[in-house]
């Protein structure tokens, strides 16, 4: 096995070899900061489906989670997909596999499927619609307003998406493990100790129906990123994965950004590291690929998520 070098000769060692093949590298908000300085775009599951579709790279090394991944091959076929560690899951996508929603919908007939883009490409198969956690409301408000809903698979973004519109959404009961550890009582404390500071919430948190009268922005990650920068408050409390402060502190260094559960750490992210990320390079592992069959099917709903916005 190839020795581990330091961090900084890695990083080098990453940007040849990348520019060598020619590929790209696209790094979630909740990646190390090792993997989020090397990567060429950093953003949300929306953001990082978009810049693996439009950018000319014909390898793409996904720094995310194996769902990520999947969503990446299905709208590029024609590239090369990989993932730096297969077993970067995700325990909010293992909530739900495509016989069990196949049953719900015999269960429900007729009713439209939306599908959070944290799920596997079997599921969003079966489902009419992808959304994610920037556009899931907008998802929704785009389906005619007498048809039923089935959301899946998360449970506290969808009740946040039945609370804003109103909608008859039924809802499947999964949760992400990292998100459900940020708990309402943490958050009046934080409040109480920084009592100037902007409460920034991501809708999968378990919390939010105790905390949205506390809350002043629901946002995704990068919902998250762009409010640190615009607005005029210098202390945050941010309730998502603390992956997400790196970012957070590297754009507004004069700015305070405190994690609303330090603990709130997603394993699965940090699985990426940059000695996997250059032997995914050096020897074009692990490539994700879709069935065909599957592809297809699930790209009319993840498109259908892109072209929403």
């Amino acid at each position: 096995m190839m020795k581990t070098a330091a961090p900084h000769s890695l990083k080098d060692e990453i940007l040849k070899l990348k520019n060598q093949r020619g590929a790209v590298i696209l790094a979630h908000n909740y990646q190390i900061g090792d993997i989020q300085d090397i990567a060429d775009f950093v953003g949300d599951s929306l953001g990082l489906s978009r810049e693996a579709a439009k950018n000319p790279a014909k390898i793409v090394v996904f720094c995310g989670v194996h769902f990520m991944a999947e969503t990446a091959s299905i709208l590029c076929p024609d590239k090369t997909i990989l993932i730096p560690d297969l077993e970067a899951g995700c325990s909010l996508a293992a909530t739900i596999n495509a016989e069990d929603l196949r049953r719900w919908k015999k269960e429900r007939p007729g009713a439209v499927v939306v599908t959070y883009v944290n799920s596997s490409a079997e599921v969003k198969a079966e489902s009419d619609y992808c959304c994610t956690s920037s556009n899931a409301v907008k998802v929704v408000e785009s389906i005619p307003a007498d048809r039923e809903i089935l959301f899946v698979p998360d449970m506290y973004l969808g009740q946040y998406v039945k609370t804003k519109t109103g909608r008859n959404i039924h809802l499947w009961p999964g949760s992400c493990h990292v998100h459900y550890k940020i708990r309402p009582e943490t958050i009046q404390q934080l409040r109480n100790e920084h009592p100037k500071a902007e409460f920034l919430i991501h809708p999968e948190c378990g919390c939010l129906s105790k905390t949205l009268p506390l809350a002043d922005q629901i946002l995704s990650t990068e919902g998250m990123v762009r409010r640190a920068k615009e607005s005029p408050a210098r202390e945050f409390i941010v309730a998502t994965e603390t992956g997400i402060l790196y970012k957070m502190e590297k754009d507004n260094p004069d700015k305070k950004f405190f994690p609303a559960n330090p603990e709130a750490v997603c394993e699965f992210m940090k699985m990426i590291t940059l000695e996997k990320v250059l032997w995914s390079l050096r020897d074009m592992k692990y490539e994700v690929k879709v069935p065909r069959e599957t592809a297809d099917r699930a790209r009319i709903a993840i498109e259908r998520m892109v072209n929403i916005g």
